[in-house]
């Protein structure tokens, strides 16, 4: 008996791999600048459905079995030309801007004395309805003594935006918050941030402006975990995010959903604090960063989760709150562990 092998010869197995390889790549290849064009195609939409109908034809067309070997070649110009407008679209500081995000962050630093301008205290009413204040303000580094973590829940549990609350001893505090700087009518979506539809802005409010906003003009389940940070560790965080403001004033930046966001950047200055925190799939479903700084030792020692979450729920109290913007921060604060007049015996 003469046994023969159906296995083809050696030599075949890289044509083979690669085109197992083009048949993966090439319909995401197409579903992406499908997107692309969507979110960031040129008008008029009739434009717009015209290069989304061209581009999926060249992408896709090489995989059929009858492809002659020449439709190669629409494919590979169509996703050079792809690849070249990608690159030629250019983040902005020069746009028509929503009120809240208007301004940028500014800092003047002389060593424990910080000066920052454009710092938000809007009072809100509704979304639609607040009174525009922006505010130069002074802060003493050395009277820097806690650090919040913030989370506010808009899309369910597992998504949230992520901000942080630093505490002065003369009993201020100054929220950071990393958000998408929104055109005037622009509403936002997470889709639409994988592709350059938003530039970033850093912003530092007030807690009565940007805490109260979300609890109470939108509506959001907002919870506040006290950090475990020393004073170097809260100086250098402070820092880290006047640092960042600067960068983006002096270079505008695009926002990604994935690795440009509000909770990427309180991951990366956690990150120079410790360099050996790891990546977790908790970085990428926000509502549950707070989890993922509990397991790594960075909220208040002394409770387990459950009653840090229970307790750190900020919505009911902030919501209740009606007296003057300055008793805002201890009103919501009430019960919250880690607060030195909650933890008195």
């Amino acid at each position: 008996m003469v046994l023969t092998s159906h296995a083809p010869p050696a030599r075949r197995w890289p044509a083979t791999l690669l085109r197992i390889g083009l048949r993966v790549a090439l319909p995401l290849l197409a579903a992406w600048g499908v997107l692309a064009l969507v979110y960031r195609g040129p008008e008029p939409v009739v434009v717009r459905g015209v290069l989304v109908l061209a581009w999926s034809a060249a992408c896709l067309a090489p995989l059929s079995t009858r492809a002659p070997r020449w439709s190669r070649w629409p494919a590979v110009v169509a996703v050079l030309a792809m690849l070249a407008w990608w690159h030629s679209l250019t983040p902005s500081h020069d746009r028509d801007w929503s009120d809240d995000v208007a301004r940028l962050l500014t800092a003047e630093i002389d060593g424990d004395r910080v000066v920052l301008h454009n710092v938000r205290d809007f009072h809100w009413r509704s979304e639609q309805d607040y009174d525009v204040r922006w505010e130069t303000r002074t802060y003493d580094l050395d009277q820097l003594v806690s650090a919040d973590l913030v989370l506010s829940y808009w899309m369910g549990p597992a998504i949230a935006h992520t901000l942080v609350s630093f505490g002065f001893a003369d009993g201020r505090q100054l929220v950071f918050s990393l958000e998408i700087r929104k055109e005037r009518g622009e509403a936002f979506s997470s889709i639409a941030g994988f592709f350059k539809e938003y530039e970033t802005v850093i912003v530092a409010a007030d807690e009565y402006d940007i805490l109260r906003t979300r609890t109470n003009a939108r509506g959001e389940d907002v919870y506040l975990y006290r950090l475990d940070l020393d004073q170097a560790q809260l100086r250098q965080a402070f820092l880290g995010y006047l640092q960042r403001a600067e960068r983006i004033r002096r270079q505008p930046r695009f926002y990604n959903t994935l690795t440009s966001n509000c909770t990427t950047i309180v991951f990366e200055l956690a990150r120079s604090l410790d360099p050996g925190l790891p990546l977790d799939h908790r970085l990428l479903l926000s509502g549950w960063f707070a989890e993922y700084a509990f397991d790594h030792d960075g909220l208040v020692a002394g409770y387990d989760y459950p009653t840090l979450q229970a307790r750190g729920r900020i919505s009911e109290r902030a919501r209740a709150y009606e007296g003057p913007a300055a008793g805002f921060p201890a009103a919501i604060r009430r019960d919250v562990p880690g607060i030195p007049a909650n933890d008195a015996p």
